[in-house]
C-alpha cells in the first residue's frame, strides 16, 4: 500500500467512525416483541431497520422512507460462537465492517419490519442463503472517500435524484450498501424485487416518462434502497403479532380499566349508603 492510499485508509475509518455514531434519543414508535419476531423469521427473509446513526438520517432522506437500514436472515446455517454467545442468524453489510455475521438481538429496540419473499422455492431459498453466506469478509474500500462524502452532506435534494446519490462513486461502498448486496442475492436467483414496466398495448405501464426510466434504471441491485423490499409487489409484509394470534377483544386500554375501577367505586359506594 502506498502512503497516499494508507493515508486515505486511514481518513476513511475516520470518516466511517464519525458516520456510525449513535445519534441520542433514538426511541422505537412501537416497542419490539423480541420473542414474537425471532418466532416469527424465516430464512430468505428481509429485516428492515430504522437505524439510528448518523449515516441513517441520510439514507433515510435520500431514500425518502423510514429504513435506514436491511439484513437478510438466515436461521440456522452458522454456528454459534464457542464463547456461548447467541448466535448469529443476520448477514448484513455495514459501513466500516463491511459483510458481517450478527445475532437478531442487535435490533430487538428498533422499530422493525420483516419482508418476506413469495413463492420462493426452498432450493432457491438456500442458495440466496448461501450467496451471503459466502460474502462474509467482504469489506468496504475506505480509501474511496467519495463515496462516504455523499453522507455528511444531506444538503436540498430533487427527490428524482436522490436515489441516484445513493450509487454516486464507484468503489465497493456503493456495492456493498447493505440492500444492493440482498438485491444481488435474489438476483442471483433471478428473483424480482420491483415489477418490470412495458410500453406495450394492454400492459402495465408507467404513467410518466421519469416513472418509466427510472424503474427500468433500478433494476440493477447496485441501486437498491432498503425501502424497496418494502414497496415490491413480490414481498409480502409480515407481522409478527399478527402471525403469533391476535385478538383485540383481549386489549387491556388505559381508558377501559379506569371506567371500570369507576363503575366498581360507585357500587361500592351505594352498597355502603344502603347499609350493606
Amino acid at each position: 500500500m502506498t502512503m497516499i492510499d494508507s493515508m486515505l485508509d486511514r481518513v476513511g475509518h475516520a470518516m466511517a467512525g464519525a458516520l456510525t455514531r449513535q445519534v441520542s434519543g433514538y426511541e422505537p414508535y412501537t416497542p419490539s416483541d423480541y420473542d414474537t419476531l425471532w418466532a416469527t423469521l424465516k430464512p430468505g427473509d428481509v429485516l428492515l431497520v430504522e437505524g439510528n446513526q448518523f449515516v441513517s438520517s441520510t439514507i433515510k432522506y435520500l431514500t425518502n422512507s423510514t429504513w435506514s437500514h436491511s439484513a437478510l436472515y438466515v436461521g440456522h446455517v452458522l454456528p454459534r460462537p464457542r464463547s456461548g454467545e447467541e448466535r448469529p442468524r443476520l448477514i448484513e453489510s455495514n459501513l466500516g465492517e463491511g459483510c458481517v455475521a450478527t445475532p437478531l438481538s442487535r435490533y430487538a429496540t428498533y422499530n422493525t419490519r420483516i419482508c418476506r419473499p413469495v413463492g420462493l422455492t426452498e432450493e432457491d431459498r438456500n442458495k440466496v442463503v448461501e450467496f451471503m453466506v459466502g460474502k462474509l469478509g467482504t469489506k468496504y474500500d475506505l480509501r474511496n472517500i467519495f463515496d462516504l462524502l455523499r453522507y455528511f452532506f444531506p444538503i436540498p435534494v430533487p427527490s428524482r435524484f436522490r436515489r441516484r446519490m445513493i450509487a454516486l462513486g464507484s468503489g465497493d461502498p456503493t456495492r456493498a450498501i447493505c440492500s444492493a448486496l440482498i438485491a444481488e442475492a435474489f438476483a442471483s436467483v433471478n428473483y424480482p424485487i420491483l415489477p418490470e414496466i412495458t410500453r406495450a398495448p394492454g400492459r402495465a405501464h408507467a404513467d410518466s416518462r421519469y416513472s418509466r426510466k427510472e424503474i427500468l434504471h433500478i433494476r440493477h441491485f447496485s441501486l437498491y434502497t432498503p425501502r424497496d423490499f418494502d414497496l415490491s409487489p413480490y414481498f409480502e409484509i409480515i407481522k409478527p403479532t399478527i402471525q403469533a394470534g391476535f385478538d383485540y377483544k383481549k386489549l387491556n386500554w388505559s381508558g377501559q380499566v379506569s371506567q371500570i375501577d369507576t363503575l366498581r367505586a360507585r357500587r361500592s359506594a351505594e352498597r355502603a349508603l344502603r347499609g350493606g
